[in-house]
C-alpha cells in the first residue's frame, strides 16, 4: 500500500507533456500574433520617446550635517560649578525634547515649510526675474505630459463646480493661516513637503537633507535655507528654554539679594544700638540676627551662582550641529533616465498586449458567447 502512495506522488509524464504542450501554444500564440506585438512596440517607442522629452529634468542638492555633542556642554557646566563653590548643584536634566530623531519631522512641518514659502529664490537661467519660492512654484516649473494628462479630468470637474460657486475675491496680500490652509496652499505645501527630505542615520546621528526641484540654483538655494532656517528653529526652542531658566534665577537672584540686605540692615541697627549693653538677652538677639544674617548670605550666594551658570548655558544652547558637506549647485539631472523611461514604457505596452493575446483574446470570445446564448434564451 506505501509503495502505490508514493507511486501516486509522482508526476506523471503525462503531466509534464501537458506543461510543456501549454508552453508551447503560449509561444505559439505570441508567434501568430508577432505584427501586433510589433506595432505595439512601435507605439509604445513613440510614447516613451514623447513621455521622456516632456517630462521635466529634476535636480537633487544635498547638505550632511553632523550633530554637536551635549556632553561637551555639561562638562564644561560641571567646571563652572565647581569653580563658584557649588560642585554638588544641578542645573536640571540634560534631556531635549527636539532630539535629533525628530528633524526630519520638523522639516516635514507645515509651519517649517510655510516659512520657506517667502524666500527668495533666483533660476540658472538669468533672463528669469528673482522671484519668491512661491512665485518659482507657481510660473517657472512645468508638470510632467502624465500628471497633465491624468489631472485633466479633475480639472474639468472642477470647472464646472466654480461655474455654480459665488467668485471669491482674491486678496494680493493674502495672509496664510496655518490653521487653515486653503486648497491651493494645501496644495503647495505637499508639493514641498514631497521635494524636501531630511534623513537621519540612527547610528552615527547624521542628518541628511535632499532638495529637488527643476531648477538646479533654485534646489542649492532651499537646501542652504532648510539648513539655516533648522538650525534656527532648535536654537530658538534650546535659548528659549535656557532664558527661561536663567529669567527664573533673576527673579530668584533678587528676591534673595533683598532678603540679604534686609538681614543684614537689621543686624546693623541692632548692634549699633545696643553697642555698650553687656546683657545677655542682648547678646542672644545679636548672635540671632547674625546667623539670619549669614544663612540669608548663604542663600544669596548659592542663588548667584546658578544664576551665573544658567547665563553660560543660554550661550552653550547655541551652538546646534556642524555642517559637514555644505550646498552645491547640482551638474546632473537626477530620477529615471530618458533612455529607461522609453525602455519601461516599451516594456509595460508589449507585456500588456501579450497578456491580451494569450488571455484576453479568450476571455472576450467566452464573454461575447455568454451574453449572445443569455439573449437567444431571453428571444425564446
Amino acid at each position: 500500500m506505501t509503495e502505490n502512495k508514493e507511486y501516486k506522488n509522482i508526476p506523471s509524464y503525462q503531466e509534464e507533456d501537458e506543461m510543456e504542450i501549454d508552453l508551447m501554444e503560449y509561444a505559439r500564440k505570441l508567434w501568430a500574433a508577432r505584427k501586433l506585438l510589433l506595432k505595439v512596440a512601435g507605439i509604445a517607442v513613440m510614447v516613451g520617446v514623447v513621455i521622456a522629452l516632456t517630462t521635466p529634468k529634476q535636480y537633487t542638492a544635498n547638505v550632511t550635517l553632523a550633530p554637536e555633542s551635549s556632553k561637551g556642554g555639561g562638562g564644561s557646566l560641571s567646571g563652572i560649578a565647581s569653580m563658584l563653590g557649588v560642585g554638588g548643584m544641578s542645573m536640571g536634566s540634560d534631556a531635549d525634547a527636539l532630539n535629533i530623531q525628530l528633524y526630519p519631522n520638523i522639516v516635514s512641518s507645515t509651519p517649517f515649510i510655510l516659512d520657506l514659502m517667502d524666500t527668495p529664490v533666483k533660476t540658472i537661467n538669468e533672463e528669469q526675474p528673482d522671484t519668491t519660492l512661491v512665485g518659482y512654484l507657481k510660473e517657472y516649473t512645468s508638470s510632467s505630459l502624465m500628471s497633465t494628462v491624468m489631472s485633466l479630468p479633475f480639472k474639468a470637474i472642477g470647472g464646472v463646480m466654480s461655474l455654480f460657486k459665488s467668485e471669491e475675491k482674491k486678496d494680493g496680500n493674502e495672509v496664510i493661516n496655518p490653521f487653515h490652509l486653503t486648497k491651493e496652499q494645501s496644495k503647495t505645501v505637499q508639493g514641498l513637503k514631497s521635494m524636501i527630505v531630511a534623513n537621519v542615520d540612527k547610528k552615527t546621528g547624521v542628518t541628511t537633507v535632499s532638495v529637488t526641484m527643476q531648477d538646479p540654483l533654485v534646489a542649492a538655494i532651499i537646501t542652504d535655507t532648510v539648513v539655516v532656517k533648522l538650525q534656527e528653529h532648535i536654537t530658538k526652542y534650546r535659548v528659549s528654554k535656557a532664558e527661561d531658566d536663567c529669567k527664573y534665577w533673576e527673579e530668584l537672584y533678587q528676591q534673595r539679594q533683598k532678603e540679604y540686605y534686609e538681614a543684614q540692615e537689621k543686624y546693623a541697627k541692632y548692634s549699633d544700638a545696643n553697642n555698650n549693653v553687656i546683657l545677655q538677652s542682648v547678646r542672644i538677639e545679636q548672635e540671632r540676627l547674625q546667623n539670619d544674617m549669614n544663612l540669608a548670605l548663604q542663600v544669596y550666594s548659592n542663588v548667584a551662582a546658578q544664576l551665573q551658570m544658567a547665563k553660560a548655558k543660554v550661550q552653550e544652547a547655541k551652538p546646534v550641529f556642524a555642517v559637514v558637506e555644505p550646498a552645491s549647485v547640482p551638474l546632473q539631472a537626477t530620477g529615471t533616465s530618458r533612455s529607461m523611461t522609453v525602455i519601461g514604457t516599451v516594456f509595460l505596452f508589449v507585456a500588456a498586449a501579450a497578456a491580451w493575446v494569450l488571455f484576453g483574446v479568450d476571455l472576450w470570445k467566452k464573454v461575447k458567447e455568454g451574453l449572445k446564448e443569455s439573449k437567444e434564451e431571453k428571444e425564446a
